[in-house]
């Protein structure tokens, strides 16, 4: 067993189990946890004695609430550009093992699970949700674009979704979780200490077996939200399926149901540049045949969000002095230019980003 005061890398069996211990900080991931839990996978993968993978969190609120980004703007302050990009070339290298792993990938989002959280779940083979899950992909509240692959998972929602939930932020429990596809499986949380124990005691080559009926002696069907996503399904993927973010704006201003006036509030406290940028984002990850370009497309995004000021603004507003009044660029959507938008999709000069179980 490996232990740090951040994350602990065991066994259990045939069980190779990652467990988040930063509460203290909702388990943002660092570049040291991105980077033990990258090697990690690396070594199970050819490991014929592991027959799976947990990763989970220690009892608290959070299973993961983000990556570290206050710190990735401070090491941009410090060492510049290419330093703080370091943490996102760990992190989407990550994601890609997480997808290509070739054994049951489980998590276990219990608590709060957004951004870099959905990253290290989302991509799993089985995402399992409890009744204290909340997810989103909330990054262009804080000047941002919504990564670690949302690129691909989230044009593939149903419908116009990911255009919702990447543009507003919307917070989702497990019930909407499960329909939209996000989740696989729902488990109470009191019984999750019981799968992990009856799973570890199963032999490498019955552990896929084993899960199978976990999942269903101990699955539950969660209770639906106050107001589940399902119910809004049909003005969702009506309001949000324009082409670029200026049809969708106006479909939401014509919109007399109130709901798209709603959305339109709350599309007014996210960054102008991140609400552009995301839209064209999304679209353009629509039409990728490959979980890798869209990696590499964020990489090359985030290179110019690294550049820029937004990001830096957002975090400054929403976690440093936490005012809450980041002061965006531009004023609205409707003032960014065109080429701001475009630049971020440019080829890096370094060239993409690859991928591999090599290097770490």
């Amino acid at each position: 067993m490996t232990e740090t005061t951040e994350i602990r890398v065991e066994r259990r069996g045939a069980l190779g189990i990652l467990v988040l211990d930063r509460q203290h900080a909702l388990n943002a991931l660092t570049r040291d946890m991105v980077r033990r839990m990258s090697r990690a996978l690396a070594a199970w993968r050819a490991d014929p004695a592991i027959g799976a993978v947990l990763v989970k969190a220690v009892p608290g609120r959070a299973f993961c609430a983000g990556g570290d980004i206050r710190k990735v703007i401070e090491i941009r302050g410090r060492e510049g550009v290419a330093a703080a990009a370091g943490f996102f070339r760990d992190e989407y290298r990550m994601n890609w093992r997480i997808r290509n792993f070739p054994k049951p990938y489980i998590a276990l989002c219990d608590g709060i699970t957004m951004g870099g959280g959905v990253g290290i779940s989302v991509h799993g083979s089985h995402r399992i949700v409890t009744e204290n899950t909340l997810f989103a992909m909330p990054e262009t509240g804080i000047g941002f674009f919504p990564d670690v692959g949302g690129t691909w998972f989230l044009p593939r929602l149903p419908g116009e979704l990911g255009m919702y939930l990447g543009l507003t932020g919307t917070r989702l429990r497990a019930a909407d979780c499960l329909d939209a596809g996000i989740a696989t499986h729902h488990l109470p949380a009191e019984r999750l200490s019981l799968f992990e124990e009856e799973l570890a005691a199963a032999p490498a080559d019955r552990v896929e077996t084993v899960l199978g009926e976990l999942l269903s002696d101990l699955g539950t069907r969660p209770e639906p939200a106050p107001a589940p996503l399902e119910e809004r399904r049909a003005v969702i993927d009506a309001l949000f399926a324009g082409g670029d973010l200026f049809a969708i704006l106006d479909a939401l201003e014509a919109d007399p149901s109130g709901f798209g006036a709603a959305q339109l509030d709350i599309l007014r406290e996210k960054s102008p540049f991140a609400l552009r940028v995301t839209c064209a984002q999304l679209r353009r990850g629509a039409g990728l045949a490959d979980f890798a370009e869209a990696l590499a497309l964020e990489y090359r995004i985030v290179h110019r969000f690294l550049e820029g000021r937004e990001f830096a603004e957002g975090v400054r507003a929403l976690l440093v002095d936490k005012d809450r009044n980041p002061q965006w660029t531009w004023p609205d959507p409707r003032a960014v230019p065109d080429e701001a938008v475009e630049a971020c999709f440019a080829p890096l000069p370094e060239g993409d980003l690859a991928f591999d179980w090599e290097e770490v």
